[in-house]
């Protein structure tokens, strides 16, 4: 681990990245009062738009990541794709806390689950497959209904295939043969899908956001909502896992971890070592926001004791939705809007999200159903 250096306004945080969870970021930042400068290679990316200053460049370019690192006091990242040279290269020059570990894992399916399974935590049998042969035999041994998904990339529902016959299992090795390098895992029917986001900061304290419930359409998330349907002892468990991942990967940070719960077992699903889609609730449902947390943990600053004020929940505004979503404040007084700055509004992409809090679950559920009402006549 590197040395803790504390990282105080006006000074500067460089964000790989220009997205919404880079946006995101930037905003609380900006309210800390620190500078922000982002590295993308959009021009007036929608981190750009509230950032100081923007660095037009692919995220790998080594001249535009040292220009980053002569720029930014402490540098962060919104996805997990940057290329690992580049966060190493930060990383030896003292500027990334969270290290270059946790990217090298979740980039790779195959050093994901095998992390998992090496803490003896719950995963749905896999098989890694590199070669024909291997997919061939790794499709006679696990069991249908399966999935196959490249080992690198994909998120969304992209880079992967559900197998329900013995039929899928030619279109298996298709994508196999597209794709080169593979798993292929059981596909676990669940009675509910959940996230746990955490912040871990640098001298390795832990804060948990409340478990959240995740419903998704499309292979994107449509829906989370606070708290998850779970009782407490499922909830421990769950924290119980997540703080065993956390301390062996020594996060720094904002981290999540999807997880599928069948009656009493929780199973690991997928990492994703940043903020996350499910933890925008946070903005408005909790006394710090995820986005927030993190910045103080990459700064060295104390994590804040986490509090939901009172139930929650986020609904994601896709392209085709994003009218009828802003038609929607015009005539309601309750609901918090959030855009991205993206310029064009395309069909499933991500372009806001609304919020809703209430006093009870029956009167979120209320407001709920009248947004989805609105946004889908």
């Amino acid at each position: 681990m590197q040395p803790i250096k504390t990282i105080l306004p006006p000074q500067t945080i460089g964000i790989i990245g220009g997205g919404q969870l880079g946006r995101m970021m930037a905003i609380a930042a900006r309210y800390m009062g620190y500078r922000i400068v982002v590295l993308d290679p959009a021009p007036n990316c929608p981190t750009a738009q509230v950032a100081d200053e923007q660095i037009i460049a692919d995220y790998a370019e080594i001249k535009a990541v040292k220009e980053l690192i002569e720029k930014a006091d402490v540098i962060t990242y919104e996805f997990e794709n940057v290329d690992l040279d580049a966060a190493e290269l930060i990383q030896n020059a003292g500027k990334l806390p969270q290290g270059a570990l946790a990217l090298e894992v979740t980039q790779n399916r195959e050093k994901e689950k095998q992390l998992i399974a090496d803490l003896e935590l719950p995963v749905p049998a896999f098989r890694i497959v590199k070669t024909e042969e291997a997919c061939i035999e790794a499709l006679s041994i696990i069991p249908l209904p399966a999935v196959i998904k490249t080992c690198r990339g994909g998120y969304d529902g992209k880079g992967q295939l559900k197998l329900e016959s013995e039929e899928d299992k030619n279109a298996a090795l298709a994508f196999f043969r597209e794709h080169g390098y593979c798993i292929i895992e059981r596909w676990i029917p669940f009675d509910k899908e959940i996230s746990v986001v955490f912040t871990r900061s640098q001298q390795g304290n832990i804060t948990f956001f409340p478990v959240a419930e995740n419903e998704h359409r499309d292979h994107i998330l449509y829906k989370t909502t606070i708290p998850a349907a779970i009782d407490a002892a499922l909830e421990e468990k769950a924290y119980a896992m997540t703080a065993k991942i956390a301390e062996r990967m020594e996060i720094v940070g904002t981290f999540a971890i999807e997880m599928f719960v069948g009656e009493d077992t929780i199973y690991m699903n997928e990492m994703a070592p940043r903020p996350h889609n499910s933890g925008h609730y946070t903005i408005e449902g909790c006394n710090v926001s995820q986005f927030a947390q993190h910045i103080r943990a990459i700064c060295g600053l104390p994590l804040i004791p986490v509090h939901l004020h009172q139930p929650t929940a986020m609904i994601n505004i896709l392209g085709e939705s994003l009218p009828k979503a802003i038609e929607f404040t015009t005539n309601h007084d309750y609901g918090f809007l959030h855009l991205y700055g993206k310029e064009e509004p395309k069909e499933k992409r991500k372009m806001g999200h609304m919020t809703f809090t209430a006093e009870t679950a029956e009167a979120l559920r209320k407001q709920l159903d009248i947004f989805e009402e609105a946004i889908q006549q």
